[in-house]
């Protein structure tokens, strides 16, 4: 049973008679209805005031605050320290001038304070009354300390996601406070090389990090007219990516396949190509065993690459709302450098893992499910993710951030609800398939249902020139696999066809974590692509092509000097490289 409004006023001496209808008039226009006015003794409250508006509800009456006005000292103070920490995340250069003109020229007010109550409690939700202008993604601070992030909005009640594993601290009834405050991450140069959580606490032990700024975990995509076209390569290292699916600078391109068929190598084969290619990388490990997130660490380290890389790390024994966040703290983390005008490369492993999360939350908040029990916003879920990659314009500082999202189907199904979701929105795929990784062909990716929408706008001159009917072919010989399971015999000509497209199908096999340079995939491809190699038996095409690779380099290497450097494939050089391949099998190669 409700009790009407009241106001309970704190102070250290009671209040006259004038004061008393003057706060009376100010709170009943405030809150438009009659307001009756207690008055209650607090020696501690000398020289200010507290004001909590509520109503005893329930049987017995139980007080119930809903607002707070604060004009103790220790409120004051309190303005004060937010408006000095409003200036320093705003300002990155030297801000003692601006706190002592603030502390010259501050004149405390008497804010209202809205107080929210916890009206339900459990599996990392929690539902709260009484916040009438909470935000969206507005940070929320409970009576035990531990923060929240709404993440619903309703009628009458508010959906909130904690940041914390251990909810027995928030009890049903207790105390809620809003802050004003987006959901952020702290941001900076400091965090390079370090392994983060979703909040932005270093947790590999090497100590606090000092943030350079404070970024929202979400904020809107960069407008078209701030982009411009992806044209600049960024280099996986692998010869069957950067040859038919390349990716540029600001591109998304999925990575996409079952369980086990070598996604996240693909993903850190990308990483450790960057060494010495000024891009700072990003890991985003969402829902994984930490013991996987440690053989990650470990190969990154292995090969320097944590040197210019990032993790943030969810892993799956955190709570989902953490791991719900992970992607876009990574994300906010990215955009602090690419506003800065750098290159950016982020990995998100995996987006299949965050949806289950958000599809926890949003069960847990009585969402209605649909298709696969996902609510309907699963798609605007990763879209506003992705579209946060980009190839900045000049006027913005011409800096990137390119997504490498990456996806797990079951059995091949790239018609479930998240697959297509997530191909819908980027920019190509690179699909692994089950059937080639245990047959030996790593990486095991599908020349026919892999794509880059990009295409030659990512590649160099000279890989373009390189490449040549590289893909045509492959798909002819995967046809004619296909035939020959139906046929009887193959004359000569299909044969020598079908041996062709084995020996290209083992060139593009290639050692994880052992990415090829520019010039290599060059000379690999022009080698290939005439036919030099028709006569070389399958188990020693590596061991030849490495030794073509060190011959040229020992012979002409300038070769590698002018391809870097120009970016370009000359008729000559090409005919130079096959000479020199030539050479090298006819001196006694290996066979």
């Amino acid at each position: 049973m409700e009790h009407g409004i009241q106001a309970i006023l704190y102070s250290a001496d009671p209040p006259g008679d004038t004061q008393k209808e003057q706060l009376t008039a100010f709170l009943e226009k405030k809150h438009n209805t009659t307001v009756g006015l207690i008055w209650r003794s607090n020696p501690a409250l000398t020289g200010g005031f507290r004001i909590e508006i509520g109503i005893f509800a329930g049987d017995p009456p139980v007080w119930r605050v809903r607002s707070i006005y604060d004009w103790s000292p220790e409120g004051r103070m309190r303005q004060l320290k937010d408006e000095i920490n409003r200036l320093s995340v705003h300002n990155n250069g030297n801000i003692v001038p601006l706190i002592k003109e603030t502390i010259q020229n501050w004149t405390p007010e008497v804010l209202e304070q809205e107080i929210g109550t916890v009206l339900t409690i459990g599996d990392g939700i929690a539902t709260v009354s009484g916040l009438p202008n909470a935000a969206y993604s507005e940070i929320l601070i409970f009576e035990s300390g531990i923060r929240g992030m709404v993440l619903e909005l309703k009628r009458d009640e508010i959906g909130c996601i904690l940041f914390d594993s251990d909810d027995g601290d928030i009890r049903e009834g207790g105390i809620v406070k809003r802050t004003g405050k987006t959901a952020g991450v702290p941001v900076g140069e400091g965090f390079i090389g370090r392994v983060i959580d979703a909040l932005g606490n270093p947790i590999d032990g090497g100590g606090p990090v000092k943030p350079d700024g404070y970024r929202t975990i979400e904020s809107a995509a960069p407008d078209i007219i701030d982009r411009r076209p992806v044209t600049k390569p960024l280099q996986t290292g692998i010869l069957a990516i950067d040859s038919m699916f390349p990716i540029g600078h600001g591109q998304r391109e999925l990575i996409i396949g079952d369980r086990q068929t070598g996604k996240t190598t693909i993903a850190l084969d990308t990483i450790i190509n960057q060494k010495d290619k000024n891009v700072i990388c990003i890991y985003a490990a969402i829902g994984q065993k930490n013991s996987s997130v440690a053989q990650t660490l470990n190969t990154l380290r292995l090969h320097g690459a944590m040197e210019y890389t990032i993790v943030v790390n969810a892993p799956a024994g955190d709570p989902a709302p953490l791991q719900y966040i992970a992607p876009y703290s990574a994300c906010a983390i990215g955009e602090y450098f690419m506003y800065q005008g750098r290159q950016v490369l982020i990995v998100y492993d995996d987006l299949s893992k965050h949806a289950v999360a958000y599809r926890s939350l949003s069960l847990l908040l009585e969402r209605a499910p649909g298709r696969e029990a996902y609510p309907g916003d699963i798609f605007y879920l990763h879209s506003r993710l992705l579209e946060r990659a980009a190839q900045l314009s000049d006027e913005k500082g011409c800096g990137s951030m390119t997504a490498l999202p990456i996806v797990e189907t079951r059995a091949r199904d790239l018609s479930a609800y998240i697959p297509t979701n997530v191909i819908s929105i980027t920019d190509g795929q690179i699909f692994l398939e089950s059937d080639l990784f245990f047959s030996g062909q790593r990486p095991a990716i599908n020349i026919g249902l892999s794509v880059s929408r990009v295409g030659g706008n990512a590649q160099t001159q000279a890989i373009k020139t390189a490449v040549g009917t590289l893909r045509l072919e492959l798909a002819q010989y995967l046809e004619y696999e296909n035939f020959i399971q139906f046929s009887g015999d193959l004359d000569d000509t299909l044969k020598r066809q079908l041996t062709y497209g084995q020996g290209l199908m083992y060139m593009l096999r290639q050692q994880h974590y052992s990415p090829m340079s520019q010039h290599e995939q060059i000379i690999t491809l022009v080698v290939t692509l005439n036919r030099l190699f028709r006569d070389v038996p399958l188990d020693k095409i590596h061991e030849i092509k490495h030794g073509i690779l060190c011959y040229i380099e020992e012979q002409a290497a300038y070769i590698r000097q002018t391809i870097n450097q120009t970016g370009e494939l000359s008729e000559e050089t090409e005919r130079e490289i096959v000479t020199l391949a030539a050479a090298y099998l006819k001196q006694g190669a290996p066979s």
